[in-house]
């Protein structure tokens, strides 16, 4: 087993299956997504750049997907709190995943680095 396999089968239900779906979601948005496990939480990347992870709040006691150019973002349901960089979108666990809107923020994250706004190595 992967150490980034590992990391989902640690989690406790719900999350687990929260980040799971995530997972799957995120993948499904374009070929170019890879997936991997740095900083001991997964990557998502975008032709090797990377462009979201999941994570918990600990202070929500929520998970959350973080978008690395975050700033770039307007979205009212996406935090900045004290990131100079990045923002967040959490979900509650109790309720069903918002796809569409992950969806929606996954494909604007994935149209900044097709048009070149963010440049790809």
């Amino acid at each position: 087993m992967t150490p980034l396999d590992e990391f989902y089968q640690r989690q406790q239900e719900p999350l687990k299956g929260v980040y799971l779906a995530l997972r799957d979601i995120i993948l499904k948005q374009d070929e170019n997504i890879t997936h991997s496990l740095k900083y001991g939480c997964p990557f998502f990347s975008y032709k090797g750049k990377m462009f979201c992870y999941l994570w918990f709040h600990k202070k929500f006691k929520q998970p959350y997907i973080s978008l690395v150019e975050g700033m770039l973002f307007e979205e009212p349901f996406l935090l900045q709190e004290k990131r100079a960089r990045m923002k967040i979108m959490l979900l509650d666990m109790d309720e069903d995943l918002p796809i569409e809107q992950i969806e929606a923020i996954i494909q604007k994250a994935i149209s900044f680095y097709q048009s070149g706004l963010i440049k790809i190595k």
